[in-house]
Protein backbone atom coordinates (compact mmCIF):
# COMPACT_ATOMS: atom_id res chain seq x y z
CA UNK A 1 0.00 0.00 0.00
CA UNK A 2 2.75 2.14 0.62
CA UNK A 3 3.53 2.09 -3.58
CA UNK A 4 0.00 3.10 -4.03
CA UNK A 5 -0.15 6.05 -1.60
CA UNK A 6 2.88 7.13 -3.10
CA UNK A 7 1.46 7.78 -6.82
CA UNK A 8 -1.54 7.73 -6.35
CA UNK A 9 -2.83 10.68 -3.52
CA UNK A 10 -5.45 9.60 -1.00
CA UNK A 11 -7.50 12.77 -3.06
CA UNK A 12 -8.35 10.16 -5.80
CA UNK A 13 -11.66 9.41 -5.62
CA UNK A 14 -11.47 5.63 -6.59
CA UNK A 15 -15.04 4.70 -7.59
CA UNK A 16 -15.45 7.80 -9.94
CA UNK A 17 -12.12 7.06 -11.86
CA UNK A 18 -13.10 3.94 -12.53
CA UNK A 19 -15.96 5.46 -14.31
CA UNK A 20 -14.55 7.39 -16.41
CA UNK A 21 -11.81 4.22 -17.01
CA UNK A 22 -15.10 1.77 -18.00
CA UNK A 23 -16.17 4.83 -20.26
CA UNK A 24 -12.93 5.15 -22.18
CA UNK A 25 -12.75 1.12 -21.93
CA UNK A 26 -16.52 1.34 -23.32
CA UNK A 27 -15.50 3.19 -26.22
CA UNK A 28 -12.00 0.23 -27.47
CA UNK A 29 -14.99 -2.39 -26.62
CA UNK A 30 -17.77 -0.61 -29.02
CA UNK A 31 -15.01 -0.12 -32.18
CA UNK A 32 -13.77 -3.52 -32.05
CA UNK A 33 -17.70 -5.39 -32.35
CA UNK A 34 -19.91 -2.10 -34.16
CA UNK A 35 -17.10 -1.39 -36.90
CA UNK A 36 -17.16 -5.04 -37.96
CA UNK A 37 -20.91 -5.10 -37.74
CA UNK A 38 -21.03 -2.35 -40.46
CA UNK A 39 -18.04 -3.31 -42.58
CA UNK A 40 -20.88 -5.32 -45.21
CA UNK A 41 -23.23 -2.09 -45.32
CA UNK A 42 -19.14 -0.27 -45.36
CA UNK A 43 -18.19 -2.13 -48.43
CA UNK A 44 -21.74 -1.83 -50.36
CA UNK A 45 -21.48 1.70 -50.28
CA UNK A 46 -17.50 2.94 -51.01
CA UNK A 47 -16.59 -0.69 -52.42
CA UNK A 48 -13.37 -2.46 -52.60
CA UNK A 49 -14.10 -5.93 -50.98
CA UNK A 50 -9.91 -6.17 -51.44
CA UNK A 51 -9.17 -3.71 -48.80
CA UNK A 52 -11.72 -5.09 -46.52
CA UNK A 53 -8.24 -6.49 -44.28
CA UNK A 54 -6.92 -3.63 -44.34
CA UNK A 55 -9.69 -1.44 -42.71
CA UNK A 56 -8.71 -3.49 -39.78
CA UNK A 57 -5.31 -3.61 -40.23
CA UNK A 58 -4.57 -0.04 -40.92
CA UNK A 59 -6.31 0.63 -37.01
CA UNK A 60 -4.51 -2.74 -35.64
CA UNK A 61 -0.91 -1.43 -36.87
CA UNK A 62 -1.13 1.96 -35.37
CA UNK A 63 -2.88 0.47 -32.16
CA UNK A 64 0.36 -2.45 -31.88
CA UNK A 65 3.28 0.03 -32.65
CA UNK A 66 1.74 2.86 -30.15
CA UNK A 67 0.70 0.61 -27.50
CA UNK A 68 3.73 0.21 -25.95
CA UNK A 69 5.33 3.85 -26.40
CA UNK A 70 1.83 5.29 -24.68
CA UNK A 71 2.42 2.15 -22.04
CA UNK A 72 6.30 3.90 -21.61
CA UNK A 73 5.08 7.38 -21.14
CA UNK A 74 2.78 6.67 -18.44
CA UNK A 75 4.99 5.51 -16.46
CA UNK A 76 7.35 8.29 -17.31
CA UNK A 77 5.08 11.04 -17.27
CA UNK A 78 2.10 9.74 -15.58
CA UNK A 79 -1.26 7.79 -16.88
CA UNK A 80 -3.74 11.12 -16.60
CA UNK A 81 -2.02 13.24 -19.56
CA UNK A 82 -0.88 10.34 -21.94
CA UNK A 83 -4.76 8.80 -21.84
CA UNK A 84 -6.12 12.16 -22.54
CA UNK A 85 -3.67 12.55 -25.48
CA UNK A 86 -4.80 8.81 -26.30
CA UNK A 87 -8.58 9.39 -26.09
CA UNK A 88 -8.69 12.91 -28.05
CA UNK A 89 -6.42 11.39 -31.46
CA UNK A 90 -8.84 8.37 -31.38
CA UNK A 91 -11.94 11.02 -31.37
CA UNK A 92 -10.57 12.76 -34.14
CA UNK A 93 -9.57 9.86 -35.90
CA UNK A 94 -13.45 8.80 -35.57
CA UNK A 95 -14.81 11.68 -37.02
CA UNK A 96 -12.75 11.59 -39.74
CA UNK A 97 -14.06 7.86 -40.66
CA UNK A 98 -17.62 8.79 -40.50
CA UNK A 99 -16.77 11.47 -43.24
CA UNK A 100 -14.95 9.18 -45.51
CA UNK A 101 -15.91 9.05 -49.05
CA UNK A 102 -13.92 6.43 -50.36
CA UNK A 103 -12.00 2.93 -49.15
CA UNK A 104 -8.58 4.77 -49.52
CA UNK A 105 -9.84 7.54 -47.07
CA UNK A 106 -11.47 5.25 -44.67
CA UNK A 107 -8.09 3.33 -44.48
CA UNK A 108 -5.87 6.23 -43.97
CA UNK A 109 -8.26 8.07 -41.41
CA UNK A 110 -8.40 4.21 -39.22
CA UNK A 111 -4.35 4.90 -38.82
CA UNK A 112 -5.25 7.85 -37.08
CA UNK A 113 -7.72 6.02 -35.36
CA UNK A 114 -5.22 3.40 -34.09
CA UNK A 115 -2.72 6.00 -33.46
CA UNK A 116 -5.01 7.15 -30.10
CA UNK A 117 -6.47 3.69 -29.33
CA UNK A 118 -3.17 2.65 -28.40
CA UNK A 119 -3.52 4.53 -25.45
CA UNK A 120 -7.22 3.59 -24.64
CA UNK A 121 -7.03 -0.05 -23.00
CA UNK A 122 -3.51 -0.70 -21.33
CA UNK A 123 -3.52 2.82 -19.90
CA UNK A 124 -7.21 2.28 -18.33
CA UNK A 125 -6.64 -1.23 -17.62
CA UNK A 126 -3.06 0.00 -15.99
CA UNK A 127 -4.43 3.25 -13.80
CA UNK A 128 -7.11 -0.02 -12.20
CA UNK A 129 -3.44 -1.65 -11.59
CA UNK A 130 -2.65 1.31 -9.52
CA UNK A 131 -5.24 2.22 -7.55
CA UNK A 132 -6.61 -1.16 -6.07
CA UNK A 133 -4.32 -3.24 -4.05
CA UNK A 134 -3.30 -6.84 -4.86
CA UNK A 135 -6.03 -8.30 -3.36
CA UNK A 136 -8.90 -6.37 -5.09
CA UNK A 137 -7.57 -6.17 -8.18
CA UNK A 138 -9.37 -10.00 -9.01
CA UNK A 139 -12.34 -9.01 -8.73
CA UNK A 140 -11.78 -5.16 -10.11
CA UNK A 141 -10.88 -6.60 -12.98
CA UNK A 142 -13.83 -9.06 -12.99
CA UNK A 143 -16.13 -5.69 -12.54
CA UNK A 144 -14.41 -3.95 -15.58
CA UNK A 145 -15.38 -6.96 -18.14
CA UNK A 146 -18.99 -5.79 -17.50
CA UNK A 147 -17.58 -3.21 -20.03
CA UNK A 148 -17.78 -5.38 -22.38
CA UNK A 149 -20.83 -7.10 -21.77
CA UNK A 150 -22.56 -3.90 -22.08
CA UNK A 151 -20.45 -2.92 -25.18
CA UNK A 152 -21.53 -6.33 -26.53
CA UNK A 153 -25.20 -5.88 -26.61
CA UNK A 154 -25.26 -1.99 -27.16
CA UNK A 155 -22.39 -1.92 -29.87
CA UNK A 156 -23.89 -4.81 -32.58
CA UNK A 157 -27.26 -3.74 -31.75
CA UNK A 158 -26.67 -0.09 -31.81
CA UNK A 159 -24.40 -0.58 -34.77
CA UNK A 160 -27.04 -2.66 -36.84
CA UNK A 161 -29.76 -0.53 -36.29
CA UNK A 162 -27.70 2.87 -37.60
CA UNK A 163 -26.62 1.36 -40.85
CA UNK A 164 -30.56 0.40 -41.08
CA UNK A 165 -31.91 3.28 -40.46
CA UNK A 166 -29.58 5.46 -40.75
CA UNK A 167 -26.22 5.54 -42.05
CA UNK A 168 -23.11 3.62 -41.53
CA UNK A 169 -21.05 6.25 -40.71
CA UNK A 170 -22.63 7.19 -37.35
CA UNK A 171 -20.93 4.04 -36.09
CA UNK A 172 -17.89 6.03 -35.98
CA UNK A 173 -19.18 8.96 -34.38
CA UNK A 174 -21.31 7.45 -31.19
CA UNK A 175 -18.29 7.18 -29.28
CA UNK A 176 -17.43 11.06 -29.25
CA UNK A 177 -19.52 11.98 -25.85
CA UNK A 178 -18.88 9.23 -24.17
CA UNK A 179 -14.72 9.73 -24.92
CA UNK A 180 -15.34 13.66 -23.78
CA UNK A 181 -16.72 12.21 -20.29
CA UNK A 182 -13.96 9.67 -19.69
CA UNK A 183 -11.37 12.93 -20.16
CA UNK A 184 -13.37 15.12 -17.62
CA UNK A 185 -13.61 12.13 -15.52
CA UNK A 186 -10.02 11.19 -15.27
CA UNK A 187 -8.59 14.83 -14.63
CA UNK A 188 -11.24 16.03 -12.30
CA UNK A 189 -11.02 12.54 -9.90
CA UNK A 190 -7.30 11.02 -10.72
CA UNK A 191 -4.71 12.71 -8.88
CA UNK A 192 -1.16 11.28 -8.97
CA UNK A 193 2.33 12.80 -8.23
CA UNK A 194 5.30 11.55 -11.18
CA UNK A 195 8.66 12.25 -9.55
CA UNK A 196 10.36 14.71 -12.03
CA UNK A 197 12.75 13.75 -14.31
CA UNK A 198 14.18 13.73 -17.61
CA UNK A 199 12.64 11.09 -19.50
CA UNK A 200 14.72 9.14 -21.80
CA UNK A 201 12.88 7.97 -24.95
CA UNK A 202 13.54 5.05 -27.15
CA UNK A 203 12.79 6.75 -30.49
CA UNK A 204 15.01 4.18 -32.41
CA UNK A 205 13.29 1.58 -30.75
CA UNK A 206 9.76 2.78 -31.70
CA UNK A 207 10.92 3.62 -35.02
CA UNK A 208 12.76 0.11 -35.85
CA UNK A 209 9.21 -1.42 -34.22
CA UNK A 210 7.37 0.20 -36.94
CA UNK A 211 9.40 -0.76 -39.96
CA UNK A 212 9.21 -4.27 -38.32
CA UNK A 213 5.63 -4.61 -38.04
CA UNK A 214 4.15 -2.51 -41.03
CA UNK A 215 6.70 -4.40 -43.57
CA UNK A 216 5.30 -7.73 -41.71
CA UNK A 217 1.73 -7.08 -42.25
CA UNK A 218 2.02 -5.96 -45.93
CA UNK A 219 3.95 -9.34 -46.61
CA UNK A 220 0.99 -11.19 -44.98
CA UNK A 221 -2.16 -8.69 -46.98
CA UNK A 222 -0.54 -8.81 -50.31
CA UNK A 223 1.74 -12.07 -50.36
CA UNK A 224 -0.13 -14.36 -52.80
CA UNK A 225 -2.45 -11.89 -53.89
CA UNK A 226 -1.11 -8.60 -55.45
CA UNK A 227 2.46 -10.39 -55.27
CA UNK A 228 3.82 -13.79 -55.71
CA UNK A 229 5.28 -14.78 -52.59
CA UNK A 230 8.22 -14.97 -53.99
CA UNK A 231 8.29 -11.87 -55.92
CA UNK A 232 10.98 -9.27 -55.40
CA UNK A 233 8.44 -6.97 -53.41
CA UNK A 234 8.07 -9.78 -50.89
CA UNK A 235 11.39 -11.07 -50.48
CA UNK A 236 12.70 -7.19 -50.12
CA UNK A 237 10.10 -6.50 -47.19
CA UNK A 238 11.41 -10.13 -46.02
CA UNK A 239 14.65 -8.87 -45.42
CA UNK A 240 13.53 -5.53 -44.43
CA UNK A 241 11.77 -6.84 -41.79
CA UNK A 242 13.82 -9.45 -40.17
CA UNK A 243 16.74 -6.81 -40.29
CA UNK A 244 14.29 -4.73 -38.66
CA UNK A 245 13.67 -7.13 -35.81
CA UNK A 246 16.96 -7.66 -35.14
CA UNK A 247 18.20 -4.18 -34.35
CA UNK A 248 15.15 -3.92 -32.43
CA UNK A 249 15.98 -6.75 -30.28
CA UNK A 250 19.80 -5.19 -29.90
CA UNK A 251 18.42 -1.58 -29.69
CA UNK A 252 16.30 -2.59 -26.43
CA UNK A 253 19.00 -4.64 -24.88
CA UNK A 254 21.33 -1.54 -24.58
CA UNK A 255 18.52 1.55 -24.56
CA UNK A 256 19.08 3.03 -21.03
CA UNK A 257 14.83 3.48 -20.95
CA UNK A 258 13.87 0.69 -23.62
CA UNK A 259 10.69 0.28 -25.11
CA UNK A 260 9.70 -3.06 -24.07
CA UNK A 261 12.63 -4.37 -21.29
CA UNK A 262 13.66 -7.46 -22.10
CA UNK A 263 13.70 -8.45 -19.06
CA UNK A 264 10.36 -8.45 -17.92
CA UNK A 265 10.19 -11.13 -21.02
CA UNK A 266 12.43 -13.40 -18.72
CA UNK A 267 9.85 -13.93 -15.88
CA UNK A 268 8.23 -17.32 -17.18
CA UNK A 269 4.57 -16.20 -16.33
CA UNK A 270 4.54 -12.69 -18.17
CA UNK A 271 5.79 -14.79 -21.25
CA UNK A 272 3.84 -17.42 -21.35
CA UNK A 273 0.68 -14.99 -20.22
CA UNK A 274 2.21 -12.57 -23.54
CA UNK A 275 2.48 -15.59 -25.81
CA UNK A 276 -1.06 -16.64 -25.08
CA UNK A 277 -2.45 -13.01 -25.68
CA UNK A 278 -0.71 -13.27 -29.28
CA UNK A 279 -2.45 -16.34 -30.04
CA UNK A 280 -6.10 -15.69 -28.68
CA UNK A 281 -5.55 -11.99 -30.32
CA UNK A 282 -5.24 -13.95 -33.97
CA UNK A 283 -8.14 -16.26 -33.02
CA UNK A 284 -10.35 -12.92 -31.52
CA UNK A 285 -9.43 -10.88 -35.05
CA UNK A 286 -10.43 -14.21 -37.41
CA UNK A 287 -13.81 -14.08 -35.57
CA UNK A 288 -14.77 -10.25 -35.12
CA UNK A 289 -13.61 -9.15 -38.67
CA UNK A 290 -14.89 -12.34 -40.93
CA UNK A 291 -17.81 -13.55 -39.27
CA UNK A 292 -20.31 -10.86 -40.29
CA UNK A 293 -19.65 -11.58 -43.80
CA UNK A 294 -20.32 -14.88 -43.07
CA UNK A 295 -24.32 -14.14 -41.59
CA UNK A 296 -24.75 -11.64 -44.18
CA UNK A 297 -23.46 -12.68 -47.02
CA UNK A 298 -23.80 -16.92 -46.95
CA UNK A 299 -26.77 -17.01 -44.44
CA UNK A 300 -28.28 -14.04 -45.91
CA UNK A 301 -29.25 -11.86 -42.40
CA UNK A 302 -29.22 -8.54 -41.60
CA UNK A 303 -26.38 -6.35 -40.28
CA UNK A 304 -28.45 -6.36 -36.94
CA UNK A 305 -28.29 -9.90 -36.71
CA UNK A 306 -24.77 -10.55 -37.94
CA UNK A 307 -24.09 -8.08 -34.49
CA UNK A 308 -25.59 -10.19 -32.50
CA UNK A 309 -23.58 -13.32 -33.51
CA UNK A 310 -20.87 -11.54 -31.99
CA UNK A 311 -22.55 -10.14 -28.96
CA UNK A 312 -22.36 -13.56 -28.02
CA UNK A 313 -18.58 -13.54 -27.62
CA UNK A 314 -18.64 -10.08 -26.06
CA UNK A 315 -21.54 -11.39 -23.28
CA UNK A 316 -19.46 -14.72 -22.85
CA UNK A 317 -16.24 -12.85 -22.20
CA UNK A 318 -17.36 -10.66 -19.39
CA UNK A 319 -19.18 -13.24 -17.66
CA UNK A 320 -16.44 -15.26 -17.69
CA UNK A 321 -14.43 -12.77 -16.60
CA UNK A 322 -16.43 -12.52 -13.49
CA UNK A 323 -16.06 -15.44 -12.83
CA UNK A 324 -12.34 -15.62 -13.18
CA UNK A 325 -11.95 -13.37 -10.29
CA UNK A 326 -13.33 -15.40 -8.07
CA UNK A 327 -11.86 -18.97 -9.65
CA UNK A 328 -8.29 -16.83 -9.59
CA UNK A 329 -8.83 -17.09 -5.85
CA UNK A 330 -9.92 -20.90 -5.02
CA UNK A 331 -7.87 -22.54 -7.64
CA UNK A 332 -4.94 -19.93 -8.93
CA UNK A 333 -3.89 -18.56 -11.97
CA UNK A 334 -3.27 -21.51 -13.70
CA UNK A 335 -6.19 -23.86 -13.02
CA UNK A 336 -8.42 -20.72 -14.35
CA UNK A 337 -6.78 -20.08 -17.84
CA UNK A 338 -6.73 -24.05 -18.24
CA UNK A 339 -10.40 -23.82 -18.13
CA UNK A 340 -10.33 -21.15 -20.88
CA UNK A 341 -7.90 -22.99 -23.02
CA UNK A 342 -10.29 -25.64 -23.19
CA UNK A 343 -13.41 -23.17 -24.22
CA UNK A 344 -11.24 -21.87 -26.80
CA UNK A 345 -10.34 -24.78 -28.48
CA UNK A 346 -14.15 -25.86 -28.29
CA UNK A 347 -15.20 -22.59 -29.78
CA UNK A 348 -12.35 -22.95 -32.98
CA UNK A 349 -13.62 -26.67 -33.06
CA UNK A 350 -17.03 -25.23 -33.92
CA UNK A 351 -16.37 -22.73 -36.74
CA UNK A 352 -14.78 -25.32 -38.57
CA UNK A 353 -17.92 -27.56 -38.22
CA UNK A 354 -20.29 -24.49 -39.24
CA UNK A 355 -22.50 -24.50 -42.20
CA UNK A 356 -24.76 -22.44 -43.34
CA UNK A 357 -28.20 -24.54 -41.99
CA UNK A 358 -26.95 -23.85 -38.44
CA UNK A 359 -27.66 -20.73 -38.59
CA UNK A 360 -27.09 -17.65 -36.35
CA UNK A 361 -27.79 -19.48 -33.42
CA UNK A 362 -24.75 -21.78 -34.21
CA UNK A 363 -22.66 -19.05 -35.12
CA UNK A 364 -23.53 -17.60 -31.90
CA UNK A 365 -23.05 -20.29 -29.83
CA UNK A 366 -19.37 -20.51 -31.38
CA UNK A 367 -18.83 -17.17 -30.67
CA UNK A 368 -20.18 -17.42 -27.14
CA UNK A 369 -17.17 -20.70 -26.19
CA UNK A 370 -14.51 -18.34 -27.42
CA UNK A 371 -15.59 -15.51 -25.20
CA UNK A 372 -15.44 -17.51 -22.17
CA UNK A 373 -12.26 -18.29 -22.79
CA UNK A 374 -11.00 -15.38 -23.74
CA UNK A 375 -12.47 -13.79 -20.29
CA UNK A 376 -10.83 -16.86 -18.31
CA UNK A 377 -7.39 -16.49 -20.11
CA UNK A 378 -6.94 -12.47 -20.32
CA UNK A 379 -8.56 -11.86 -16.88
CA UNK A 380 -5.93 -14.40 -15.19
CA UNK A 381 -3.41 -12.77 -17.24
CA UNK A 382 -3.69 -8.99 -16.12
CA UNK A 383 -3.90 -9.92 -12.55
CA UNK A 384 -0.73 -11.94 -12.82
CA UNK A 385 1.35 -9.12 -15.09
CA UNK A 386 0.29 -6.67 -13.06
CA UNK A 387 1.36 -8.70 -9.43
CA UNK A 388 4.42 -9.20 -10.74
CA UNK A 389 6.23 -5.48 -11.39
CA UNK A 390 6.40 -2.08 -9.03
CA UNK A 391 4.43 1.17 -10.43
CA UNK A 392 7.19 1.79 -12.37
CA UNK A 393 7.19 -0.62 -14.69
CA UNK A 394 3.54 -1.53 -14.25
CA UNK A 395 2.51 0.50 -16.86
CA UNK A 396 4.84 -0.97 -19.57
CA UNK A 397 4.19 -4.79 -18.61
CA UNK A 398 0.31 -4.10 -19.05
CA UNK A 399 0.92 -2.21 -22.55
CA UNK A 400 3.38 -5.35 -23.15
CA UNK A 401 0.36 -7.75 -22.87
CA UNK A 402 -1.97 -5.62 -24.71
CA UNK A 403 0.57 -5.11 -27.26
CA UNK A 404 0.87 -9.32 -27.78
CA UNK A 405 -2.89 -9.20 -28.11
CA UNK A 406 -3.08 -6.31 -30.21
CA UNK A 407 -0.17 -7.71 -32.28
CA UNK A 408 -2.31 -11.08 -32.79
CA UNK A 409 -4.89 -8.93 -34.02
CA UNK A 410 -2.43 -7.19 -36.47
CA UNK A 411 -1.01 -10.27 -38.03
CA UNK A 412 -4.48 -11.91 -37.75
CA UNK A 413 -6.43 -9.07 -39.93
CA UNK A 414 -3.25 -9.38 -42.13
CA UNK A 415 -2.73 -13.39 -41.93
CA UNK A 416 -6.10 -14.32 -42.28
CA UNK A 417 -7.50 -11.96 -44.67
CA UNK A 418 -4.47 -12.82 -47.22
CA UNK A 419 -5.87 -16.32 -46.61
CA UNK A 420 -9.52 -15.33 -46.79
CA UNK A 421 -8.63 -13.19 -50.57
CA UNK A 422 -6.27 -16.06 -51.79
CA UNK A 423 -8.73 -19.00 -51.28
CA UNK A 424 -11.12 -17.16 -53.04
CA UNK A 425 -9.48 -16.23 -55.97
CA UNK A 426 -8.15 -19.59 -56.14
CA UNK A 427 -12.45 -20.66 -56.06
CA UNK A 428 -13.16 -18.52 -58.59
CA UNK A 429 -10.41 -19.55 -60.51
CA UNK A 430 -11.08 -22.87 -60.68
CA UNK A 431 -15.34 -22.78 -60.46
CA UNK A 432 -16.20 -18.88 -62.58
CA UNK A 433 -16.01 -20.26 -65.53
CA UNK A 434 -18.94 -21.75 -65.79
CA UNK A 435 -20.55 -18.23 -65.41
CA UNK A 436 -19.04 -16.71 -68.24
CA UNK A 437 -17.94 -13.78 -66.20
CA UNK A 438 -14.65 -12.39 -64.87
CA UNK A 439 -14.65 -13.11 -61.12
CA UNK A 440 -12.50 -10.88 -58.98
CA UNK A 441 -12.49 -10.11 -55.21
CA UNK A 442 -14.63 -7.04 -55.66
CA UNK A 443 -17.42 -9.46 -56.94
CA UNK A 444 -17.94 -10.64 -53.26
CA UNK A 445 -19.17 -7.23 -52.68
CA UNK A 446 -22.62 -8.08 -53.83
CA UNK A 447 -23.30 -10.84 -51.58
CA UNK A 448 -22.80 -7.86 -48.54
CA UNK A 449 -26.36 -6.24 -49.08
CA UNK A 450 -29.65 -7.39 -49.68
CA UNK A 451 -30.07 -4.70 -52.45
CA UNK A 452 -27.23 -6.17 -54.33
CA UNK A 453 -28.20 -9.76 -53.43
CA UNK A 454 -31.92 -9.88 -55.36
CA UNK A 455 -30.33 -8.37 -58.58
CA UNK A 456 -28.27 -11.47 -58.37
CA UNK A 457 -29.24 -14.77 -60.38
CA UNK A 458 -29.96 -17.65 -58.36
CA UNK A 459 -26.94 -20.05 -59.82
CA UNK A 460 -24.37 -16.68 -60.10
CA UNK A 461 -25.51 -16.15 -56.09
CA UNK A 462 -24.85 -19.64 -54.83
CA UNK A 463 -21.07 -19.50 -56.66
CA UNK A 464 -20.36 -16.70 -55.12
CA UNK A 465 -21.88 -18.14 -51.98
CA UNK A 466 -20.07 -21.11 -52.17
CA UNK A 467 -16.55 -19.25 -52.82
CA UNK A 468 -16.95 -17.08 -49.75
CA UNK A 469 -18.21 -19.52 -47.68
CA UNK A 470 -15.21 -21.90 -48.56
CA UNK A 471 -13.06 -19.43 -48.05
CA UNK A 472 -13.92 -18.53 -44.52
CA UNK A 473 -13.64 -22.48 -43.71
CA UNK A 474 -10.03 -22.29 -44.41
CA UNK A 475 -9.99 -19.14 -42.29
CA UNK A 476 -11.65 -21.04 -39.17
CA UNK A 477 -9.64 -23.97 -39.90
CA UNK A 478 -6.48 -21.21 -38.80
CA UNK A 479 -8.85 -20.08 -36.11
CA UNK A 480 -9.03 -23.53 -34.25
CA UNK A 481 -5.35 -24.22 -34.90
CA UNK A 482 -4.20 -20.89 -32.70
CA UNK A 483 -6.89 -22.10 -29.55
CA UNK A 484 -4.90 -25.90 -29.97
CA UNK A 485 -1.71 -23.91 -29.93
CA UNK A 486 -3.22 -20.90 -26.59
CA UNK A 487 -4.36 -24.38 -25.07
CA UNK A 488 -1.33 -26.38 -24.92
CA UNK A 489 0.77 -22.72 -23.63
CA UNK A 490 -1.34 -22.18 -21.06
CA UNK A 491 -0.10 -25.85 -19.81
CA UNK A 492 3.48 -24.37 -19.22
CA UNK A 493 2.57 -22.02 -16.42
CA UNK A 494 3.98 -22.56 -13.42
CA UNK A 495 1.93 -24.50 -11.23
CA UNK A 496 2.32 -20.96 -8.59
CA UNK A 497 3.37 -18.12 -10.20
CA UNK A 498 5.27 -15.27 -7.60
CA UNK A 499 1.91 -13.16 -7.65
CA UNK A 500 0.09 -16.30 -5.67
CA UNK A 501 3.03 -16.67 -3.70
Amino acid sequence: MGELAKNIPSRTKRPYVLAAVMLAMFIGAVEATIVATAMPAIIGDLGGFAHYSWVFSAYLLMNTITVLIYGKLSDLYGRKPILTIGISIFLIGSILCGLSSSMEQLIIFRLIQGLGAGAVMPIATTIVGDIYTAEERAHVQGYLSSVWGISAIMGPAVGGLLVEYISWRWVFWVSIPLGVLSIIGIWLFLHETIEKKKPDIDYAGAGLLTVTISSFMIILVEGGVRFSWSSPQVLTLAIIATAAFLLFILQESRAAEPMVPLKIWRLRPILIANLVSFTTGLMLIGISSFLPAYVQGVMEKSATIAGFTLTAMSIGWPLASTAAGRLIVKIGYRSTSFVGGIFLVAGGGLFVTIVPSAGPAGAALSSFCVGVGMGLTSTSFIVLIQGSVDWKQRGITTASNMFMRNLGNTVGAALLGGILNGQILRYFAEHGGKTGQNLTLDSTNMLLTEEHRAELGESFKSLLQEGLSYSLHSVYIAVLMFGIISFFLVLLLPKKSRAEA
